[in-house]
């Protein structure tokens, strides 16, 4: 299965500035030293906690990682004298840290701030629990560094499975994916579809911010889904599942017949179910498409229809030989209705 798709690009580096902007409200951050340090530069998904470096140990110190300080650390440096507790944080900061966050709503008083404005670093301050920080930290840099491109296709949730609609220009994706809407399923993009890699096997599609939500149909123009349809019949973003590639009918080309032999598709290092589907005037695709999807929630739970059928076709096989006279059905019954 073949498609168009961007060259994979992937992010090199995020400011401090965007760290903090892109997480104020979520993260309820507050800066303590005003905008000091935001044009710092992290390049590191990963984060660091920094308390064997407070304890004078920086061998193996992460400096360049965004360092988070949690009640361990902020106790460990209350319990210093102030010459330690100086002494401390100078040999912390004298590394090119991006910045460093404190949890819980810990104080922080003026002897740390006064040592980092003078490094340069910027302090944020959050009331949420240190380890629901590195939770919610490291899936936004994850996701920023995270590999990304762009397939040209429709997205539609249906059935909550991620159905990613491709093909030739002109073969109908849009169409189609207006009919699953007309039919209560739901679209995540048209025309476009950004999609990234989560984690090591997660792929998450969406629309570009210019177009969202908009289609454009031939002989009709550019419509809202949204406006038209109501909230109901939009996502944001889905989980790429299934990619049903539309192709044009060829009496001459082979199709698979009995799906055992399933086909997948590579995108961005990571494989997902892959469907060639054969289309001409009349075929009804919004249905298969459904089908498609409730065919994938039935082989999530267990049930593969194609293997069963290749089961009961052994158990026939393995019997003994049919009798002269046996029939395909050995006996019909009177239907008075």
């Amino acid at each position: 299965m073949s498609f168009k798709q961007t060259k994979e690009t992937v992010k090199d580096e995020i400011t401090v500035g965007f760290l903090f902007r892109s997480n104020k409200e979520r993260l309820k951050l507050e800066s303590l030293t005003d905008e000091i340090g935001f044009d710092r530069i992290i390049k590191d998904k990963n984060i660091h906690r920094p308390g064997l470096a407070l304890a004078g140990y920086v061998q193996l110190f992460r400096f360049d990682r965004v360092q988070i300080c949690g009640n361990t650390e902020m106790r460990y440096l209350d319990h210093m004298e102030p010459k330690q507790r100086e002494s401390a944080l100078r040999t912390l900061f004298k590394f090119k840290v991006p910045c460093l966050l404190v949890t819980n709503s810990n104080k922080v008083d003026e002897q740390f701030l006064e040592v980092a404005r003078e490094h340069g670093v910027a302090i944020f301050r959050t009331p949420v629990e240190t380890t629901k920080l590195v939770y919610f930290l490291s899936d936004f840099l994850d996701d920023q560094f995270a590999p990304q491109t762009s397939v040209h296709g429709s997205f539609v949730d249906v059935y909550g499975i991620g159905l990613l609609l491709i093909g030739r220009s002109g073969i109908g994706k849009s169409e189609i994916a207006l009919d699953l809407v007309e039919r209560g399923h739901r679209l995540v993009a048209d025309d476009i579809v950004m999609i990234t890699r989560k984690g090591e096997g997660i792929l998450m599609g969406a629309g570009t911010d210019l177009v969202k939500h908009f289609m454009e149909i031939r002989g009709l123009g550019l419509i809202d889904v949204r406006s038209m349809f109501g909230i109901r019949a939009i996502r944001f973003q889905k989980r790429v599942e299934v990619v049903v590639e539309l192709m044009d009918w060829d009496p001459n080309a082979e199709y698979t017949r009995t799906g055992l032999d399933e086909e997948g598709v590579t995108l961005l290092d990571v494989q997902v179910l892959g469907v060639k589907l054969p289309i001409f005037p009349g075929k009804n695709v919004t249905v298969i498409c459904e089908v498609i999807a409730l065919n994938y929630l039935l082989k999530h739970y267990g049930y593969d229809a194609a293997k069963e059928f290749a089961k009961r076709l052994e158990v026939v096989i393995s019997e003994k030989s049919k009798q002269i006279g046996e029939r395909g059905v050995n006996y019909f019954e009177h239907d008075f209705e």
